[in-house]
């Protein structure tokens, strides 16, 4: 039996255009490798887990302005 890493569920491309930044409520921006929703306005990178985007300020990561 091997230890391989489950494969991530799906992310709705289509719910990114109904979900906004809950600090600046400008549009995020979906980035596939780091499975995350992004606020550039903020400079805060939300995670999606398990397919499900966290949109928790305090489960956001800062990002820096250059990212």
């Amino acid at each position: 039996m091997t230890d391989a890493p489950l494969p991530t569920p799906a992310f709705d491309r289509h719910m990114i255009e109904a979900l906004v930044c809950p600090v600046t409520h400008t549009t995020l921006h979906y980035d596939a490798a780091a499975q995350e929703l992004v606020s550039r306005a903020a400079g805060l990178a939300f995670p999606i887990r398990s397919g499900i985007p966290i949109m928790l300020i305090d489960e956001a990561r800062q990002i820096r302005a250059d990212d």
